[in-house]
């Protein structure tokens, strides 16, 4: 691939920062590129030979607006070139002044975005043509997107509230507290299966910003999110469970409220979201909503009906949505589970009592396994 890459003629699930992008020279005759991503994509680099260069492949980045020229800062290295490899994969190409190789390579994750770097140090011209690539004439032969093995279902689970925010209050029990018990018991029982595994997103009475709940959940590569609440009305006028998902307004009284107590409890904490909403989640592409918005209401539906059967206290609309910060996450799906109100009698009786909250445990470990299973199925028709 001596001559020109293809001209870009898409938007790709990532932009470059082309402001916070460099290749440089190191000491010693290296080179380090430094590539700031909008977020996270799959990835992989190469060398080819004759002529020298190195190759990094996205799927798939948005190149627009980004001058390789302005990129390069280095002697040892240059031009930049970047295009398209082939439909749905990016590519940015790095002629080489003298052999290098990769020392080290990786992507990290970094606020509201992603940072891939990559170190190139001296070796001898041997040692470059027995590590170097043969490209295949007809354009390089790119991997799928997903190329490693699915391992357990990564599960975050989010007990709400917590520290300076104890949420919702009544006859001396505190919301905060039930919903970390019952994350440590959903935990558990998730981690005994064998085919997940949980995360929590707070394992202590502390304070966590809704942002840092979805960072901390996508650090630990969550393939979802849980996350646990149990409110309190002003009467006792409701009871049971119920299930949210994202929507754009609440639409009933209940979901209003719970979508103000979500901002009282950042409020709470000093979070300012008069100019914020999620600063993660607005980072991620809407493009990324089209497979998770679906995969969330799916799985809602099989909570649902796996806390039916498993003996769980039911509210009479146990399906409900509403703009809640904690389901903001484009990139993963998310469900909010209302186990029960602190304001009625009955809820605060089962929500202390160890047998009903077993129910309430099982119907979650067995909605989860019933969900993952139906999307394994669904794996090979959905969009790629």
């Amino acid at each position: 691939m001596a001559g020109p890459l293809a001209a870009q003629e898409f938007t790709g699930l990532a932009r470059l920062d082309a402001d916070e992008s460099t290749v440089v020279d190191r000491r010693g005759g290296g080179v380090e590129i430094e590539l700031a991503l909008s977020q996270a994509v799959p990835w992989r680099v190469f060398t080819l030979d004759a002529p020298r260069r190195l190759v990094l492949d996205f799927s798939e980045v948005d190149w627009a607006g980004a001058d390789p020229a302005a990129l390069l800062s280095a002697d040892n290295a240059g031009p930049v070139r970047l295009g398209q490899a082939r439909p749905g994969w990016s590519r940015l190409v790095l002629d080489l002044a003298v052999p290098l190789g990769v020392d080290r390579a990786g992507m990290r994750v970094e606020g509201q975005g992603a940072r891939l770097t990559v170190v190139l140090s001296p070796i001898s011209e041997a040692d470059f043509a027995a590590t170097a690539r043969a490209e295949d004439p007809a354009g390089a032969a790119l991997p799928p997107p997903v190329a490693e093995a699915p391992g357990p279902l990564v599960v975050a689970i989010d007990a709400g509230h917590g520290g300076v925010d104890p949420g919702a209050m009544r006859e001396g029990l505190v919301e905060a507290e039930l919903m970390l018990r019952l994350a440590r018991e959903t935990a558990d029982a998730i981690n005994r299966t064998g085919t997940m595994r949980a995360v929590l997103t707070r394992d202590a009475d502390a304070f966590v910003p809704l942002t840092e709940r979805m960072t901390i959940a996508r650090a630990a590569g969550a393939d979802l999110l849980l996350s646990l609440h149990a409110d309190a009305l002003e009467e006792d006028e409701a009871s049971g469970g119920s299930v949210y998902t994202l929507s754009a307004e609440a639409l009933d009284r209940a979901s209003s409220r719970m979508v103000e107590r979500h901002q009282r409890g950042d409020l709470l904490g000093g979070v300012d979201l008069s100019r914020q909403d999620d600063r993660v989640a607005t980072a991620l592409m809407d493009l990324a909503r089209l497979d998770t918005a679906p995969q969330s209401e799916r799985l809602a539906q099989a909570l649902v009906g796996a806390q039916e059967t498993a003996g769980a206290h039911l509210n009479s609309r146990p399906r409900r949505s509403a703009p809640l910060a904690v389901l903001n996450a484009a990139d993963f799906p998310s469900v909010l589970v209302e186990v029960g109100f602190l304001s009625n009698a009955g809820d605060r009786a089962r929500l202390t009592n160890p047998t009903s909250r077993a129910r309430i445990v099982a119907g979650l470990v067995s909605g989860l396994t019933a969900w993952a299973a139906e999307e394994a199925a669904r794996a090979p028709l959905r969009r790629r």
